[in-house]
Order: C-alpha cells, then structure tokens, then sequence
C-alpha cells in the first residue's frame, strides 16, 4: 500500500474561509504580493500535528490516536488575530494570521495530540506550539520583492473579525497536486461535550 500524507487538524467554518478569502483577495492587489503563493482558502486549515508520509497500515492506530485525544477537551472559541510572517524581515517566508481566543484550551488539545501520537513513532515537536493559519508563502525568489509590502500589510492590516467553534478534531489526509494540495478529512474526533 501507498504512504499516505497526513495532518491533524481543525477545520475552519465556510465563512471564515470567505473571510480569509476577501483579506487574501484585498492583499493581492500588490503587485509584489500577487506573486506569492497564496493558499486556495479550501485549504486553510489550523494544523496541530504534521506526520508527513505515513505507512498505510498505521493509518487506523493514528485514527485510534485522535479520537483519544479529545478525551477531556470540551467544544472552545477561536477568533482570528493579528497579522504576521516566518522568517526574517528582509527574507519572510510565510505570510500567516495568528488565533486567538481560547488559545489554552487549544494549546491543551495540541499536547493531548503529541501525547497520544509519540508512541506511534512521530516524535512531539521541539519548538512551542504557534497556532496560526497560513494565508501564503513566500518563494525565495520574490522574498525581497515581498519583504516591504508584507511588513507593510502587517503593521498596517488587521484581520477579520471571524470566530471559529472548534467542535472537532480531524485527521486529514493531503494529495499534492501540480495546481495544489488537495485536503480529504479521514476521520473526525468530536470533542466532548
């Protein structure tokens, strides 16, 4: 059987996305931005753990991981915050918007997660937790080009007020594609309620 690509995540509601959308939209009217590689707002979502390419027989044991997981993690609010970007100001490489709200809640979530997933072999990760929504990447090539509008976009840009009711945990598996990844939900944990 095929490796199979897979994510933990929490999927956004469809107004958030259209949201995202619009703000995405608005940015690109930029030249230098319009040359980013902007995410198909289908496939933002906010990633607790990347397991990378997965052996498909040890797809129902990471199932198994997820649904114990929410064990004791009750439904949270999420809001969208403040702009930002990875890498330095001069060479940024990812264009995001941070979460807010319950973030404790959800960084409690993301623990519970590394938690029951390290004993399958995916190691918890070394750096903190970041939540964040990728909103674009920056290719190397245009990092200069983009380093002034993006930091101008973060200083003076806010993101829109949307609210995200996380109610679920899915597993998700990623399909990369020559226009895209393409994002399919394999099995969703339901928090407890």
């Amino acid at each position: 059987m095929a490796d199979l690509r897979l994510f933990v995540a929490i999927e956004l509601p469809g107004q958030v996305r259209a949201a995202l959308n619009k703000l995405q939209h608005d940015l690109q009217r930029d030249a230098a931005l319009a040359r980013l590689r902007w995410v198909r707002p289908e496939g933002i979502h906010l990633t607790l753990k990347f397991l990378g390419a997965v052996p498909a027989e040890k797809r129902g044991n990471i199932e198994a991981a997820v649904q114990r997981a929410v064990t004791g993690i009750h439904p949270f609010e999420l809001t969208l915050g403040k702009l930002g970007t990875f890498g330095g100001k001069r060479s940024p490489r990812v264009f995001w918007v941070d979460i807010a709200g319950d973030t404790e809640v959800l960084t409690r979530l993301q623990a519970q997660v590394e938690r029951e997933l390290t004993p399958l072999g995916f190691p918890a990760e070394g750096r903190a937790f970041a939540p964040h929504l990728t909103l674009a990447r920056v290719p190397p090539e245009r990092a200069s080009e983009a380093a002034v509008p993006l930091a101008d976009a973060v200083a003076n840009r806010e993101a829109p007020r949307a609210t995200i009711a996380a109610t679920e945990l899915a597993l998700m598996k990623s399909d990369l594609r020559r226009d895209g990844a393409v994002y399919t939900r394999l099995v969703v944990a339901t928090l407890n309620v």
